[in-house]
């Protein structure tokens, strides 16, 4: 099974009150993600986590990781350039690129990055983009209307869809592919 995640910001205090992330503290918020990621995951799966995994020094941020669950892929984000220079670290994904393209189920193309494209690779033949970065702001609205537009532009949607933690419909939980999608619909 592949799961989908951005935006953990492991440690970072100040992410709290930036997008008003429902939990008393940062030790809360992390056992959150750990206790929901490993209740979600298993050591089979493969998740992807689209950047910006920690602001914990390194021996944390490790610690951390040792304890999720699944073959970890980073799609590096705009705050993981200082702590992946930690060899240890570094080493624990299954891979470290800024951008890829995955193909599930010989089926379906996904567009990986931490940033969102809203011209991605193959936008108007169903190709579907996961990104974070923008968090839930007024930046994520822009990429909403620009989505729309694209949709309108083409008579077709545009297949865009952030995976950021602090999403709703991810609710600090690596998702499927499928989830992600019909939690943006519900929500929508």
């Amino acid at each position: 099974m592949n799961y989908f995640i951005s935006d953990l910001h492991l440690g970072h205090k100040n992410v709290l009150k930036f997008d008003n992330r429902p939990f008393i503290n940062i030790e809360e918020h992390d056992k959150t993600i750990i206790d929901n990621w490993n209740n979600k995951v298993n050591d089979n799966d493969d998740v992807y986590v689209l950047g910006d995994i920690s602001w914990h020094n390194a021996t944390k941020t490790i610690e951390i990781f040792k304890q999720l669950k699944g073959r970890i892929h980073l799609i590096q984000g705009n705050h993981d350039n200082r702590i992946l220079k930690n060899k240890e670290l570094y080493n624990l994904f299954v891979e470290v690129v800024d951008y890829k393209e995955l193909k599930i189920d010989n089926e379906i193309s996904v567009v990986l990055c931490h940033y969102p494209m809203p011209c991605f690779k193959n936008h108007y033949y169903d190709w579907i983009h996961l990104y974070g970065h923008v968090h839930n702001s007024f930046e994520e609205n822009m990429i909403q209307h620009f989505r729309y537009e694209m949709g309108a532009l083409y008579d077709k949607p545009c297949h865009m869809y952030n995976v950021g933690a602090m999403m709703k419909y991810m609710d600090y939980t690596p998702r499927t592919l499928e989830e992600i999608r019909t939690g943006w619909i519900l929500e929508s």
